[in-house]
């Protein structure tokens, strides 16, 4: 049994949610058309029930739209197989609920604000992307697209309890490379190995403080004469996940999802309480901390971050040329560099070599690379090094990087010893997918599910009509 993986189908779960079981009788909706009882029409009816949720035939139409809209080619995929997958999203919410498996609410509306935000200004503007999604409304769209993520977050939060605690052994990865034919053994492609080195420009103490004095400015406004926190939020911060809702974030103590700075003020605050400004690697913020509930902390956060003056930013790209210049010269080696310059903790100790963030090593296969690294390095010679780069990320807005390739390895057959970390992930994933299989197998007969009309003439792979 094929098993699809929800983490890259998040846009295409369906809408629906949890809902009473419905009766028979109300299986198939009708809608009277011009007032004549002669001329009813079926809208909408329930295509199968699983457990405590429904499956709508519409539902099955929103797949398709919500592949088509985000590029996927659906001409290959049939009725029956999205109808398929939107069982397996079924099974895996209401076991998910069985389990008490608990989503964020507030992750998943910051997440949705910033889907949102990058689709419309790939698009132009919000009203643009409403009118795509042909939705009445941009409340309209982001209440589909929460519920479409959340019932998404939930399965795969199941799927990952199924599996958390398999691992594989050394003999096990051994026996499934054996087992593959040799002429069935994959290709991996063309490998490289990256370094670089990036300056990120600094910034000055008489900037950290503007922004120190502009949240205290905030706080003695909020307490002294009544202003909103959440309004000052929404039109100062300079966080675009929670700028829109205020500022507000759920944080529960037992699931770290901000960085430690950020955890430590507001797990110490008392209730209607806000924090002085403190750092982050994302800038300054002030936190109020709204409501306590049990393990649950309801908090309001601005963040300003301080501003790059132009002498620090073309300091710092004079700073990376000149390291570039003296590599080039044969003055100093790509690794002495990174060492005596690099900003980057991660790497600069490292020779700047660059981990691969999927498998864990130093290898990054050039298909499966970054486009705009791929791009930066697809003309590149081994040992050759790389312009100046402008760049950016999450936390600086402007840095400078040079990259080098130390090591390249051509198209090549599956070999246990060079390929040992790939192979073991193929043989993990093989687990696991036998282990939601069976999984899958003993929930079906566990559960209630009723499949309706021309749907139970679908050729399945899992045994929904419990035959």
């Amino acid at each position: 049994m094929k098993y699809l993986v929800l983490s890259v189908m998040l846009l295409s779960s369906s809408t629906i949610f949890a809902q009473e079981i419905i009766e028979e009788k109300e299986e198939t909706k009708e809608v009277e058309k011009k007032a004549d009882p002669s001329q009813r029409v079926k809208v909408d009816g329930v295509a199968a029930v699983v457990g405590d949720f429904v499956v709508l035939d519409s539902d099955i139409d929103k797949q398709f739209a919500q592949l088509e809209a985000s590029g996927v080619s659906t001409k290959d995929i049939t009725r029956c197989q999205l109808f398929g997958k939107l069982l397996e999203d079924k099974l895996y919410m209401h076991h998910a609920i069985q389990d008490s498996i608990v989503v964020n609410d507030a992750e998943i509306r910051s997440y949705v604000d910033q889907q949102l935000n990058g689709f419309a200004q790939q698009i132009g503007s919000m009203e643009k992307l409403v009118a795509y999604y042909k939705k009445s409304s941009e409340q309209e769209l982001r209440d589909e697209m929460f519920e479409l993520n959340k019932n998404g977050k939930m399965a795969v939060l199941m799927q990952e309890k199924i599996t958390e605690e398999i691992e594989v052994t050394p003999e096990e990865v051994r026996q499934f490379f054996n087992d593959i034919p040799k002429e069935e053994r994959p290709e991996f492609g063309t490998e490289l190995r990256v370094a670089q080195i990036v300056v990120i420009p600094e910034v000055s103490d008489e900037e950290k403080q503007k922004v120190i004095n502009r949240l205290k400015e905030f706080k003695a406004d909020i307490i002294d004469n009544g202003a909103r926190f959440a309004t000052k939020a929404v039109l100062y911060s300079e966080d675009p996940g929670s700028k829109r809702t205020g500022g507000k974030y759920t944080l529960h103590r037992s699931r770290p999802q901000m960085v430690k700075e950020f955890r430590d003020v507001a797990f110490s605050l008392e209730e209607g309480e806000i924090s002085e400004p403190f750092e982050t690697d994302f800038g300054y913020h002030i936190i109020y901390l709204e409501k306590i509930r049990g393990q649950e902390y309801d908090v309001r956060h601005i963040l300003l971050k301080p501003q790059i003056t132009k002498q620090a930013i073309d300091a710092a790209k004079a700073k990376i040329e000149k390291a570039r210049e003296s590599i080039v010269n044969g003055e100093l080696t790509f690794a002495e560099a990174a060492k005596e310059v690099s900003d980057e903790e991660e790497t600069k100790f490292d020779g700047g070599q660059l981990r691969n963030p999927e498998t864990q090593d130093y290898s990054f296969e050039l298909t499966k690379m970054d486009p705009e690294l791929y791009s930066q390095l697809q003309n590149l010679k081994d040992g050759e090094v790389s312009p100046v780069y402008t760049d950016e990320d999450r936390i600086n807005a402007t840095k400078f990087k040079i990259l080098t390739v130390t090591d390249r390895i051509d198209e090549h057959e599956a070999d246990f010893a060079k390929d040992y970390l790939k192979i073991k992930a193929l043989a993990l994933q093989e687990k696991q997918l036998k282990a939601i299989e069976a999984w899958q197998i003993e929930k079906i007969m566990d559960t209630f599910i009723k499949i309706n009309g021309e749907h139970r003439e679908c050729d399945f792979n899992s045994n929904w009509l419990k035959k």
